[in-house]
């Protein structure tokens, strides 16, 4: 198990990790029907076929968007794309007095790397009541060139600009186990958040995964317990 006591840096997936998997439902109900509304209006197709596109792009090439995008260069404008589906409505996020407060007692850089797009971070965070502490530390699809994770070149974009180490100092949460398979994240501290959704399959990522979570604000406590433990010994 690897040492949670050098960790200096922090890198948080958005959906599902910076927010709670029981927001998931209901946050990406929206997202995933406004989706199905833009690849069948773009694509001159039914509801029924663009659904059946975005779930088969989303498995072949990470994100939808990414499909769509090798697919149909020619019909799908990205930022479009995004601004389209995630113009949804954020009310059932609440405040997380907990998560911030732990935040902010962890003395350690603190970044989000996201496939969406950072003015939906935003959002969540600002419900979230977090948006503060991730200011310019934020990096989503636009950013990465549209190379979503786990596709290497998106989180070496990241650590580049931030100059976040690629080793063990550096702690990655993900809830899609896939994304941590990326190459720049493999001497890592890599976390999955526990969730049920199809795409994790976990034995196929099992051995990657240092740490196995299903609340963020308490990890976040144990390695501050386990960095100020080492400092007084």
């Amino acid at each position: 198990m690897k040492d949670l006591k050098k960790v200096k840096y922090l890198i948080l997936d958005m959906d599902g990790c910076v927010y709670h998997p029981k927001y998931l439902k209901t946050l990406f109900s929206q997202v995933s029907n406004r989706m199905t509304d833009f690849i069948a209006l773009k694509l001159n197709i039914d509801k029924i076929k663009a659904k059946e596109i975005q779930a088969d792009y989303f498995y072949k090439y990470d994100t939808s968007l990414n499909g769509l995008m090798k697919n149909y260069p020619d019909l799908i404008d990205p930022k479009d794309f995004l601004k389209y589906v995630h113009n949804i409505n954020y009310d059932c996020l609440e405040k997380d007095t907990e998560l911030r407060e732990e935040l902010l007692k962890l003395d350690i850089e603190m970044f989000c790397a996201t496939n969406g797009s950072k003015e939906h971070a935003i959002n969540c965070m600002k419900k979230i009541g977090i948006d503060d502490l991730f200011e310019e530390k934020i990096m989503d699809i636009v950013d990465f060139k549209f190379k979503p994770k786990p596709n290497p070149e998106s989180l070496k974009l990241m650590c580049d600009k931030f100059r976040i180490p690629t080793n063990e100092e550096t702690v990655y949460i993900e809830d899609i186990a896939k994304n941590l398979s990326s190459d720049t994240a493999k001497d890592m501290i890599k976390v999955w958040f526990i969730n049920d959704q199809p795409i994790n399959d976990i034995k196929k990522y099992e051995d990657m995964i240092d740490y196995k979570i299903d609340n963020l604000a308490l990890f976040l406590k144990k390695i501050r317990l386990l960095k100020e433990k080492k400092h007084y010994e």
